[in-house]
């Protein structure tokens, strides 16, 4: 019986913060383990530079970043594919041939492009390669035949305009040589890992995460700089739990339900200070993320072999995307001298 094949990535614009570990990076090794998959993971440096053109050292420094972080959260290049975007020609010819399947109207009704665009104050002064990132990511998915692609539930729409182009070509061209994807989407509910601030974002712009890089005393600087209750000011007063970062964050990295439970009433109740809640949160994100630190600082000691790995990762993933061209070529009948 076939596997399921995967493909999932990350831009390389920076290191990856915890709400990356969280949000994604956590499920994959939990995949990768079961054995039952065919992962593909993708650090997509073309898809960074649609919007960083000018600033390419950005992306090739942040590319071994990105690849360290990877492998200190449990990613095994022995188990998944990890491969680099450019490195990959195929994919660029897979994206001329569905431009021409996709029209422009279609593009800026893509709402996930519509929010980023706006984010970004683009207005009209969109790069061209940014505006059609949804159809080279349609390239990226269908070069590997993925039928499952995790990602977040503002990506849904990303996802539907690459089974549109699916369903385009192989109606055209009467061969069913592409593979439509689903959405492997987070649980409800979960959403993304709010930042330190309580902006609802963790991003790098915002100045408001906390890396998987971080050391231990960043760490605790960044964990005693979080935000709580505002109107809890001295250590008798009851104190608020919603939206107050540190219960947040006990929430999700607290394996200790009982005791994230016995804290929350005592703050609610008044008598617990921020201060030791901090202190505790601390303790526990250390518990998480030093291991990972560990495996991250033994990694960098031979940048060398990292390199070696994404190369050899590459070169797997080209013999695949290599194989959906030659099928592609084929359909279309451009293939005139094979």
């Amino acid at each position: 019986m076939a596997k399921d094949i995967i493909l999932t990535g990350d831009r390389p614009t920076g290191k990856l913060h915890i709400g990356h570990y969280i949000g994604s990076l956590k499920n994959r090794v939990e995949m990768q383990n079961t054995g039952k998959y065919d992962t593909f993971i993708m650090i997509a440096d073309q898809q960074a530079l649609t919007d960083n053109a000018r600033d390419p050292e950005k992306i090739k420094n942040s590319l071994i970043e990105v690849a360290l972080d990877y492998l200190a959260v449990g990613i095994d290049p022995t188990k998944s594919t990890i491969f680099v975007q450019s490195q990959i020609p195929a994919l660029a010819e897979l994206n001329l041939y569905y431009l021409n399947l996709v029209t422009v109207s279609r593009l800026e009704r893509n709402p996930t492009v519509k929010t980023e665009i706006a984010q970004k104050n683009f207005e009209r002064s969109i790069p061209a390669g940014f505006f059609t990132y949804p159809v080279s990511q349609a390239a990226d998915i269908t070069a590997f035949k993925a039928n499952l692609v995790p990602v977040g539930d503002d990506q849904e729409p990303m996802l539907e305009q690459t089974r549109e182009i699916v369903r385009s070509f192989n109606s055209i061209y009467g061969k069913e040589v592409l593979v439509e994807p689903q959405g492997v989407f987070p649980p409800k509910g979960s959403g993304r890992l709010p930042g330190l601030d309580g902006n609802a974002k963790m991003s790098k712009s915002l100045g408001n995460a906390i890396y998987l890089a971080d050391d231990a005393d960043t760490l605790r600087k960044k964990v005693m700089s979080m935000y709580t209750d505002p109107n809890h000011i001295h250590i008798e007063d009851p104190g608020q739990i919603e939206g107050n970062m540190v219960f947040t964050y006990l929430d999700i990295f607290d394996p200790d339900k009982q005791k994230v439970a016995e804290l929350k009433e005592h703050y609610q109740a008044g008598g617990l200070g921020d201060v030791k809640i901090k202190r505790y949160l601390n303790e526990v994100l250390e518990a998480n993320l030093g291991p990972i630190r560990k495996r991250r600082e033994e990694f960098a000691q031979d940048i060398p072999s990292v390199y070696a790995m994404l190369k050899e990762g590459s070169q797997k993933a080209n013999a695949v995307a290599e194989q959906t061209l030659a099928e592609v070529r084929a359909a279309i009948g451009v293939n005139y001298f094979d």
